[in-house]
């Protein structure tokens, strides 16, 4: 019985440990404000929902694995509650063309999205570059490599 106890206590031990360097490294790696808000605080559920960017309001909030979301409902919270890594945005948030042309982490304007095959892709959209425009004219390629390049951040 204590050999059971003790092999229980390890794997606890073990995914308490995983959890935590699974927080460090998405606080690091993910497309963050200083207060590890996403996003910019955008609502992630609206975005599938509504199809549009909605602003979340400062009140409305949750956490999942070290992120912060803003929600523009309470019914938008509860829904991210339930299947948060349905909604969260590919490649922590950063932009999606950049990420799939050259690997780079790239600011994005959270008003440029695409909903594909259920995921949010958020893009660059600034000084006359929108960058979803070129997205879209290659899109299978510079999303088959996105997903490679951001592996590098993410293991």
């Amino acid at each position: 019985m204590k050999k059971q106890i003790a092999i229980l206590y390890c794997i606890i031990l073990s995914a308490g440990t995983s959890f935590a360097q699974t927080t460090e490294i998405r606080k690091k790696q993910y497309n963050l404000e200083s207060s590890g808000l996403a996003i910019q605080g955008y609502d992630p559920v609206a975005y599938f929902t509504m199809h549009q960017a909605v602003e979340g309001k400062k009140d409305l909030v949750t956490s999942y694995n070290g992120v912060t979301y803003q929600f523009s409902s309470r019914a938008n919270r509860d829904e991210f509650t339930r299947n948060p890594m349905r909604y969260e945005p590919q490649f922590g948030g950063w932009c999606a063309y950049a990420m799939g042309k050259k690997g780079e982490k790239v600011e994005v304007d959270p008003e440029t999205f695409k909903v594909l095959d259920g995921k949010l892709y958020l893009f660059y959209n600034k000084y006359f570059k929108n960058t979803l425009n070129t997205w879209n004219q290659d899109e299978a390629r510079l999303k088959a490599q996105a997903d490679k390049n951001w592996t590098k951040f993410i293991p």
